[in-house]
């Protein structure tokens, strides 16, 4: 059985004067202790995907269709009050900002020991020694220390390390992490993601994480699904969709990577932006954008098929893959 386990999930937004679609039904499966990346530009239903796993939506965004499973349980829907002793408990999440996370009006030994008692039974005193012991997995100095400190008192690394600590409390199933990364000096960048990919190997902990950096998921993960406008259009092996990428929109994003480009030269980009909510193309959506799109395209929204050991949404794939073909060969 999956950890966890989504199918055909719609997630929409009520507008004022319409409705919008923000994720349209996407499916995967998640193995005990597997990784995934989930990838694409901004806008591309990364963060939205996340927030519905944890049922973090808040109005006017809400779940119109589709089922997500938590080992086995329904949870697409649950009340609050269930989702609370699933939520920080078996399920966690790690947000861009810690600064936005964290309390700045508390200790971060009273939010620890607050998450702690929340769902244990355990005195104040065991769980300082809960907390000290995590903040220790984490590599913070001192870690008796920083549970008297106020947030604003550390530094961004130390701050995210926490955060990650603070996941990691009650020795959840899956963590979410959502561009873990995005608010730290790039020095720190790998040291947290390396720290991350560790806490997770060792202790079988499943693993999503949402970031437009194929970089890091190339480092990070063992499956990836990569995102446009609200649908999943190239999901597989992380290594086979790096080495091959199917889709034209995976291969302008490896094309943009830094290292794809030689020094002095400008990099390269894709042409235009993604499209908002309320203005996705017909046909499919990326077709304004795709320097192979036909009238097909443009009319009619591609299914997702099997194609070179990955799963993608392209009329055009197989024309593409003997373009490449040609190119390598000439």
């Amino acid at each position: 059985m999956s950890l966890l386990s989504v199918r055909d999930l719609t997630v929409k937004f009520a507008m004022r004067d319409q409705t919008v679609t923000a994720l349209d039904q996407i499916s995967f499966d998640l193995g005990k202790g597997e990784r995934l990346g989930i990838v694409g530009e901004s806008g591309a239903g990364k963060s939205i995907t996340g927030f519905s796993l944890m049922n973090l939506l808040s109005r006017p965004g809400f779940i119109d269709s589709g089922s997500i499973q938590f080992e086995g349980e329904e949870i697409a829907g649950l009340p609050d009050r269930k989702m609370r002793s699933i939520r920080g408990n078996r399920m966690a999440m790690i947000f861009q900002d810690p600064m936005v996370t964290l309390n700045p009006v508390l200790t971060i030994g009273q939010q620890m020991v607050e998450t702690l008692q929340a769902h244990r039974r355990l005195s104040r005193a065991d769980a300082e020694q809960i907390a000290i012991m995590k903040l220790r997995e984490v590599y913070i100095p001192s870690p008796e220390e920083r549970l008297a400190q106020y947030p604003h008192e550390l530094s961004g690394g130390m701050r995210q390390r926490i955060i990650i600590a603070m996941a990691l409390l009650l020795e959840p199933q899956l963590i979410i992490a959502d561009e873990p990364t995005t608010a730290l000096d790039v020095t720190i960048q790998a040291d947290i993601m390396e720290l991350l990919l560790e806490l997770c190997t060792s202790n079988m902990v499943g693993l999503i994480l949402i970031t437009h950096d194929l970089g890091v998921v190339s480092q990070m993960t063992e499956r990836t699904l990569v995102m446009y406008a609200g649908r999943i259009i190239e999901a597989g092996k992380t290594r086979e969709i790096i080495n091959d990428p199917q889709h034209p929109y995976t291969q302008g994003l490896i094309n943009a990577l830094p290292q794809q480009t030689l020094p002095g030269h400008r990099l390269k980009q894709i042409p235009g932006n993604m499209p908002g909510l309320a203005a996705i193309p017909t046909g499919c959506a990326f077709n304004p954008r795709c320097p192979y799109a036909v009238d097909h395209c443009r009319s009619t929204r591609p299914e997702t098929v099997s194609y070179a050991s990955v799963e993608v949404a392209c009329h055009e794939v197989n024309r593409l893959h003997n373009t490449v073909l040609e190119d390598e060969s000439a």
